[in-house]
């Protein structure tokens, strides 16, 4: 069939004009080129697909059958065209993203704003979870990047990778990633640990303390555990949650002292309403970034995200 498609094209411009004269203007080819190429055809097909009348080409009822379905293929071919210009003018299409609670709200959503706005027919799709689920994501092509936070550790073969960003996992070879943002953990209370308000304290004194902390399938978790335990600091939460909303709840009902993303508890911090505990030794900032897999190519939708995100557009 494949190196009948040329006659296929001819056949059909036949067809729909009705006539060898029109079909070869059309195709800008000559009289005789459109001529043997409908013989061909109907060679190859063992068939007869016109005959000449003196109103033109007409069908066979062999002709009729099979142009019913060439027209069809015609058609969807026009349909894909259309489609794909759709896409490359960025009228269609869709945008698959990896991120948590912390990265979509205090990084992403805002480009997400933007991006709607220029681009209304392009779908976005985010799928919500903590660093290492959408490590996985990105590993298993379910989404085109993600954005995650420090640490983590995409893989021994990626590219900008840091000492210090490891977790108990391993990623696939050539994913690569760049920062984009900090961020900054803090604990926080509310009245009910007021005695530990504006005191220097050190992190051996969370020991003592309830801690309400995120669950430990978060590179949140792991980087606190990690740097606790650096620390000499050995912690038994009061409270493990899903998410650091959550969290902020339970230490505003004084439940605990909880461990935060300082801006989820940037309002009632402000507020006075809860305090950022103070420590004798600095609790390292961490990163947001933008980790994807450079071995598959982005659509274009997704690439021209990525150029919103880093200031290139």
């Amino acid at each position: 069939m494949v190196e009948n498609l040329e006659y296929y094209k001819v056949f059909y411009y036949v067809g729909k004009n009705k006539s060898i004269t029109a079909a070869a203007k059309e195709l800008m080819i000559s009289q005789p080129a459109v001529s043997q190429s409908i013989h061909q055809l109907e060679k190859n097909l063992g068939c007869s697909l016109f005959q000449r009348t003196s109103r033109g080409m007409k069908f066979t009822a062999e002709g009729d059958i099979l142009y019913r379905y060439v027209e069809r293929g015609v058609d969807l071919i026009d349909l894909g065209e259309q489609r794909l210009k759709q896409l490359q003018h960025l009228e269609a299409g869709e945008v698959r993203i990896g991120a948590s609670d912390m990265t979509l709200r205090f990084f992403l959503l805002p480009y997400l704003e933007k991006f709607h706005e220029q681009y209304p027919g392009i779908k976005v799709t985010v799928t919500n979870g903590p660093t290492p689920e959408t490590i996985e994501y990105l590993e298993d092509d379910r989404i085109d990047f993600g954005v995650i936070s420090t640490p983590f550790s995409p893989s021994d073969g990626s590219h900008n990778r840091r000492q210090s960003d490891s977790l108990a996992f391993t990623g696939k070879e050539g994913l690569t990633y760049f920062p984009v943002s900090e961020i900054e953990d803090v604990f926080v209370a509310g009245r009910r640990f007021i005695q530990y308000k504006n005191r220097m304290l050190d992190f051996s004194d969370l020991e003592k303390i309830p801690l309400i902390l995120l669950e430990g399938n978060s590179s949140t978790r792991s980087y606190i555990d990690k740097f606790l335990s650096e620390h000499g600091v050995d912690i038994q939460p009061e409270f493990e949650l899903s998410t650091s909303d959550m969290i902020v709840q339970f230490a505003l009902r004084n439940l605990g002292v909880g461990c935060v993303v300082k801006d989820f508890a940037k309002e009632h911090l402000d507020s006075g309403v809860l305090f950022e505990l103070r420590f004798n030794s600095v609790l390292p900032k961490r990163q947001i970034c933008v980790i994807s897999d450079e071995s598959r190519p982005l659509s274009i939708a997704a690439s021209k995200l990525l150029e919103l995100i880093k200031g290139e557009e």
